[in-house]
């Protein structure tokens, strides 16, 4: 991953706004640092399940998140509305590899940016497993620089 603080919102190919919650600040009044990480994921899986179809309780294969990375470059706070860019840096046979960056509201460049890697597995045997088709179809738009 590039220095993501040189990104703006143009480099990321899907948002989703996230209302930040009382519960994420901690005693220091800004977004503990774990929340970022379930943003992450919220990203990633609402996308997945809204435009791919994906159902995580029945899908034969499903993904397994097997690496996650944060840079933080200015807080977040309750209360505000943050905005998740996502692209996908790599799509592999078996894995995606996210780029994912928190804009706060109006800002052109991230207060953080992560990495988020998913591993796909037959739900049954949890032996490594095709991205399905239907999947790979809409993470294919997000490929960056595609």
């Amino acid at each position: 991953m590039s220095d993501p603080r040189n990104n703006t919102r143009a480099d990321y190919r899907h948002f989703l706004a996230i209302q930040t919650r009382w519960m994420d600040n901690d005693a220091y009044g800004h977004v503990n640092n774990v929340v970022y990480y379930s943003y992450f994921d919220t990203a990633v899986n609402e996308y997945l399940m809204r435009v791919g179809g994906f159902d995580f309780r029945s899908d034969p294969v499903i993904d397994y998140v097997v690496e996650t990375s944060c840079r933080f470059f200015r807080p977040l706070a309750y209360p505000e509305t943050i905005e998740a860019g996502m692209r996908v840096a790599r799509l592999g046979r078996t894995s995606v590899t996210y780029e994912i960056a928190l804009f706060r509201g109006g800002e052109a460049t991230p207060a953080a940016a992560g990495r988020f890697v998913q591993v796909w597995v037959e739900r049954r045997t949890q032996a490594a497993a095709e991205i399905p088709a239907r999947i790979r179809l809409v993470l294919e738009p997000l490929v960056a620089g595609g």
